[in-house]
């Protein structure tokens, strides 16, 4: 099964963390099939604490991939901060 969680990076007490679509067999920190974001909770200043590509993530969704429980958070955390853009007049 294909399961969308993070993978530690980063120095012992400076964590960093790749989302990333993996198989649910895999190591933690081990081989992944795709990056789609990542997560900085020590950011500070102009510095980006969250990227996350939803549309990759919709696909795998779409694919019946899982999200772990702390992406499922990241993901309503990112939709807050990114404001919703209005729909296209059909012309």
């Amino acid at each position: 099964m294909v399961v969308i969680r993070l993978s530690r990076a980063g120095a012992k007490g400076r964590p960093f963390y790749h989302i990333v679509a993996t198989d649910s067999r895999n190591r933690r920190d081990g081989r992944y099939i795709e990056r789609l974001g990542f997560y900085n909770p020590v950011a500070r200043g102009q510095e980006q604490g969250l990227r996350l590509s939803l549309e990759r993530l919709q696909y795998w969704a779409g694919v019946g991939a899982q999200l772990s429980d702390t992406v499922q958070r990241l993901v309503k955390q990112q939709a807050k901060q990114t404001p919703q853009e209005p729909a296209a007049a059909a012309a």
